[in-house]
């Protein structure tokens, strides 16, 4: 007889949730509804996993080219005023956009991208930071392999405009985010992000598992890194949850929950309104929300929808 399984402790459970967006974007990428030629570094036998259904696809693309468009604003709202410009990617996963940007050649200046920040817990950096290791393709897009770095035991890697760092965002910033990249206690090492650079923040399915309080503390710490300096600008993009108090809504959380997966944040966005209302409540000037629906139809071009009509017998 086997022993009991011993329960899943800890942070496991949301940690396994950058599996399930990785696999789901290997299986858009096999499929042909997105380019990503770096995320099979990160997914382990990527090339045995099984396609996901046809509506997974197209909501792993939505997702991605929604922000894609969005990110590529602030690298050319930067080129264009000939600033440079930082990136702060928060819970990042297995993402690969830095590659992406660093690779992409048409479209906004990556020479106007400053810093590229990647922060998530230390089991997933660790994995991160030993798969771009083992890639020769991914330490080239860093820049010369001599100033790529390993630090704090593997679990952090820098090099001159990326950097990999362990936090648990649910801490307290002034403890976690402020040492990691303001650098405030050592003047004699310079800090990783400078607020007087326009400074676009990445939340991706981030804030639903932190508590209120946790959440707005961090969104806040951004808001007042931005006015430490008189020319600070800061701009968000976020991928949430909305919404869940409906029936489909309802049956995903006790799913979540049978996989010991919490959403302490879920009730912070009861409706498609609520979700800018709560940068705003959190110092921020703007903000507006679009579902999935919205940008496939406003903001994918017409020759990417046929394209998709004719390959995938997509209609609508």
């Amino acid at each position: 007889m086997f022993p009991p399984r011993r329960p899943t402790g800890g942070d496991a459970p949301i940690r396994s949730t950058d599996n399930d967006a990785a696999v789901a974007r290997v299986s858009a990428v096999k499929k042909g509804y997105c380019e990503d030629p770096f995320i099979n570094h990160f997914v382990p036998r990527a090339h045995f996993l099984p396609p996901r259904p046809p509506l997974i696809n197209i909501g792993t693309y939505v997702r991605s080219a929604g922000i894609d468009i969005l990110v590529n604003q602030w690298l050319s709202m930067a080129s264009q005023s000939s600033q440079r410009c930082q990136i702060v990617s928060l819970g990042a996963g297995s993402d690969t956009r830095f590659w992406r940007i660093a690779a992409h050649s048409a479209g906004p200046s990556k020479e106007h991208l400053e810093v590229y920040v990647e922060m998530d817990f230390p089991e997933i950096t660790t994995k991160k930071a030993m798969a771009i290791r083992k890639s020769k393709e991914l330490v080239q897009g860093l820049g010369d392999p001599a100033d790529v770095m390993l630090a704090q035991g593997g679990t952090a890697l820098h090099s001159p405009r990326y950097h990999l760092l362990p936090v648990d965002l649910r801490l307290d910033p002034s403890e976690t985010l402020e040492p990691a990249l303001c650098n405030s206690s050592n003047p004699d090492v310079s800090a990783i992000l400078n607020p007087s650079l326009p400074t676009l923040v990445l939340f991706e399915c981030v804030l639903v598992y932190m508590s209120s309080s946790s959440s707005l503390r961090l969104l806040e710490w951004f808001v007042n890194l931005s006015k430490r300096s008189e020319n600070g600008v800061l701009g968000c993009v976020i991928y949430e949850m909305f919404g869940l108090g409906d029936a489909f809504g309802r049956v995903m959380i006790e799913n979540l929950k049978e996989r010991n997966i919490s959403l302490p944040g879920a009730e912070l966005f009861p409706t498609i309104a609520s979700v800018p209302i709560r940068f705003l409540d959190a110092g921020f000037s703007a903000g507006r929300a679009l579902t999935l629906k919205e940008i496939r139809k406003n903001y994918i071009s017409a020759e990417e929808l046929e394209r998709q009509n004719i390959q995938f017998g997509i209609l609508g």
